[in-house]
């Protein structure tokens, strides 16, 4: 399933908690992460790969566009209407309003456990089904661990350095996708050892 999209980048900070408290619903947010990834899709579509029905998709689709999440889109074919996300990425917190930094602190942590969780599912499919992908993908294929020695200034600048390195091939964004390109996952978490010792 690969797509051509070629949309401005547009990163939205979410700090309001309703459309927080609609991302906390796993359907919703995996619906926003597959559209996030693979563009626009009908309800059907998106059905297939969440495991869920075309008519809870649509349900949860709309209530997402009700916080502004997602959009429908005019349908190609006149029958199933498609959807797309209204951001090509989403950051959250940031707020100076401690009513709903408290919130949004809280939504913020179930749905980075939620990712961890999606992402070493998503790791898992990928090494399940790694003999039955193509040699070259197969080679291109990277896990990989690294334990770092660093201050906090060195670890935002890597993050920093690696989000500048990546930002151009992000999917939704892209203009000059190659032939044969296709959706890749990258997950890079990096955060102090929760085993080193307290300074």
């Amino acid at each position: 399933m690969s797509f051509t999209s070629s949309r401005p980048e547009n990163r939205r900070q979410v700090t309001d908690a309703r459309a927080l408290r609609a991302l906390a619903h796993p359907l919703r947010l995996a619906l926003l992460n597959h559209l996030m990834a693979f563009g626009t899709q009908t309800a059907s579509q998106c059905a297939e790969v969440v495991g869920s029905t075309a008519s809870n998709c649509s349900y949860h689709l709309r209530s997402l566009a009700r916080y502004g999440l997602v959009e429908s889109v005019d349908p190609e074919d006149g029958r199933e209407r498609p959807w797309r996300s209204t951001a090509t990425g989403l950051q959250f917190g940031g707020t100076d309003d401690p009513a709903v930094a408290l919130g949004a602190d809280t939504v913020e942590r179930v749905l980075v456990e939620k990712q961890i969780d999606d992402e070493a599912a998503l790791t898992h499919r990928a090494v399940a089904g790694r003999d039955a992908l193509p040699a070259d993908w197969k080679d291109a294929m990277r896990l990989s661990g690294y334990a770092l020695r660093m201050t906090p200034d060195e670890l935002r600048d890597l993050g920093d350095r690696l989000d500048a390195l990546i930002r151009p091939y992000i999917g939704l964004t892209r203009k000059d996708a190659p032939e044969g390109s296709e959706v890749v996952a990258l997950h890079l978490n990096a955060y102090r050892h929760p085993d080193a010792r307290t300074s």
